[in-house]
């Protein structure tokens, strides 16, 4: 049986916590920084779960994670 390959676009962005959980980056914090509040900047930058439609979707992208 042949091994399945590892989608890099999804292995680069997305990081699989203890439990199995996916987690990745907050978007909207790339530019256009000086309109957005220091609070929301603050929260962009923290990492956020993934919902579970894409954690099951991503899960199969990334067969040995």
């Amino acid at each position: 049986m042949p091994k399945i390959k590892t989608h890099k676009g999804i292995a680069k962005r997305v990081k699989v916590t203890g439990n199995g959980k996916l987690k990745s980056k907050k978007g909207f914090h790339g530019h256009k920084l000086t309109s957005k509040s220091g609070k929301r900047k603050r929260h962009l930058r923290q990492k956020k779960l993934l919902n579970k439609t894409y954690q099951k979707k991503y899960k199969k992208l990334l067969p040995y994670k």
